[in-house]
């Protein structure tokens, strides 16, 4: 739901490689990345059929569950920012895979006349605002030691995608690269590299009600912002605050069969019960306490994006001695 692009690319793609690789095999060879086609014969046409459908179901079904994962951030930013960080993606992505092979070449001496077909170059930028922006909470730990978070799968899906493929570190490489370069405020390139809001208009007409979904009736309602921007954001910082609650939920399940249960309670007080006047009378004077820790804004932006007002964040995280994963997963239970 809320999420119409994410869902083409999802569903487009995949079935196409499928018919390709299972009735069409013959017309592979037009969706191959061959870049000595390209630079020796011209062929640009290439570097938009090699670099749109995977020829390798592995790779299919990784990027797949990639963009699945990754639909969060179109339903945060709308179709049409998302839309356009793909756009802008993929565009860097095919000159930095030019540029790696041919540095590739000069270092090493490797000559290299094809690579992975499929969208790789954006499924990989997408781990630059992925990583940024999406908090990290931890599950559970593996012998006591290994932390897993909500984001594990996701990185351990990439890293399967990496390593399916003798030269894919490239477009790994090369999708990163345009990642950062795309999200980087000095360049700007967000303002060049973008889709225009006439083609969005004209595919929000014509494609959104094919791809669209029916909003979940059991899902709970929202109060209604002024704009669509504000409804949108209010939609989406309730679905993520919903996934962390379901998340930590699962952690403290797991914690109370190890007998390890955390008491929050007795750590820190209720924020809902921080402005009620029988805690304030039975607060402890401040004359013995110590002075307020330092609290980062970026971290207080973090906990805002989730969801919670700035008091809140800036009250956990002093409690929390200045951990976001701590401080998210009080705000969270309180």
């Amino acid at each position: 739901d809320k999420a119409p692009l994410s869902k083409s690319l999802l569903l487009v793609p995949s079935a196409i490689s499928i018919l390709l690789t299972l009735l069409f095999q013959h017309y592979q060879k037009f969706f191959a990345y061959n870049l000595q086609a390209v630079k020796e014969d011209f062929q640009i046409w290439r570097l938009v059929c090699g670099r749109t459908i995977c020829l390798d179901l592995k790779d299919t079904f990784c990027s797949s569950l990639l963009l699945y994962n990754f639909r969060i951030f179109e339903r945060r930013y709308g179709s049409r920012k998302f839309s356009s960080f793909l756009l802008g993606a993929w565009m860097l992505s095919a000159l930095f895979d030019l540029l790696l092979v041919e540095i590739t070449q000069y270092i090493f001496g490797i000559t290299i006349n094809s690579l992975p077909s499929g969208f790789l170059g954006p499924v990989f930028a997408l781990f630059v605002p992925f990583y940024s922006s999406i908090p990290r909470v931890q599950v559970t730990q593996v012998l006591g030691h290994f932390s897993i978070t909500n984001k594990s799968l996701v990185y351990i899906l990439g890293l399967q995608l990496l390593t399916s493929g003798s030269y894919i570190w490239i477009l790994a490489l090369s999708g990163l690269i345009s990642g950062i370069c795309y999200n980087s405020s000095l360049l700007k390139l967000h303002r060049i590299l973008c889709v225009p809001r006439w083609v969005a208009k004209i595919f929000s007409w014509t494609l959104e009600p094919v791809f669209s979904s029916a909003e979940p009736m059991n899902e709970v309602r929202v109060g209604m912002g002024a704009t669509v921007d504000i409804q949108r954001q209010q939609r989406m910082e309730l679905l993520d605050r919903q996934i962390m609650m379901s998340q930590v939920a699962q952690m403290r399940q797991q914690r109370q069969q190890q007998g390890g249960m955390i008491n929050w309670n007795r750590l820190f007080p209720p924020l809902r019960h921080r402005h009620n006047a029988n805690y304030q009378d039975h607060h402890p004077s401040e004359q013995g306490l110590p002075p307020p820790t330092e609290v980062s804004e970026e971290q207080i932006a973090r906990l805002m994006e989730m969801g919670f007002s700035r008091g809140d964040a800036l009250e956990a995280l002093r409690a929390s001695n200045n951990d976001l994963n701590v401080a998210t997963n009080f705000l969270l239970q309180h």
